[in-house]
């Protein structure tokens, strides 16, 4: 029996969708993902505990998608890791987000609808964010966590407009800040 991570990667990263159905799935996650992250850092300090159920429950999301949500978190947790690999709905999980990593992560992802959410200016001062962001963009070890987001595609924000009207220019000008004061 496939695990809830297996089910969740499968479904994401295209085995057995449509590319229609898939674009459907990630609007789906990204609008989901959005308002579990405007949650968590109104009070990024607090410690979230309990089952992967009840914590969906807590944030509004099916299982299927918090388990994508808990995927994309694993690396910007305090000190410790969730066991995604082999959770089931019933497994304990803890969210305690490390802010400075989880914003640095998301540079990475080239999730600006994320590290761009008003909630940061309360947590990390302009100057840390923009460290942050520099920081990330020299290291030169861009990864990507989900598909390639592509001007003609939905932004992921969630705004149901193309990428190269929504978000695609915000990305490339913070890009462009960042590379000009690396140098």
């Amino acid at each position: 029996m496939a695990t809830l991570l297996e089910n969740w990667r499968t479904k994401a990263y295209g085995d057995g969708l449509s590319k229609a159905e898939q674009e459907t799935l990630w609007q789906e996650y990204f609008a989901l993902e959005k308002g579990f992250y405007e949650e968590v850092l109104k009070d990024p300090s607090h410690v979230y505990e309990g089952t992967v159920k009840e914590l969906a429950e807590h944030f509004g999301i099916d299982v299927f998608h918090f388990t994508g949500v808990l995927d994309g978190i694993d690396d910007s947790l305090k000190g410790y890791h969730n066991p995604i690999d082999t959770m089931d709905e019933d497994t304990q999980v803890k969210i305690e987000i490390d802010p400075e990593t989880l914003y640095y992560n998301m540079v990475e992802a080239k999730a600006s609808w994320l590290y761009g959410l008003p909630e940061w200016d309360a947590i990390l001062s302009e100057e840390k964010r923009h460290e942050l962001y520099r920081k990330q963009k020299a290291s030169n070890t861009i990864r990507r966590e989900g598909k390639k987001i592509y001007p003609n595609d939905l932004c992921p924000c969630g705004s149901g407009k193309k990428y190269k009207k929504c978000h695609m220019r915000i990305d490339q000008e913070n890009e462009l800040k960042a590379f000009a004061s690396a140098n």
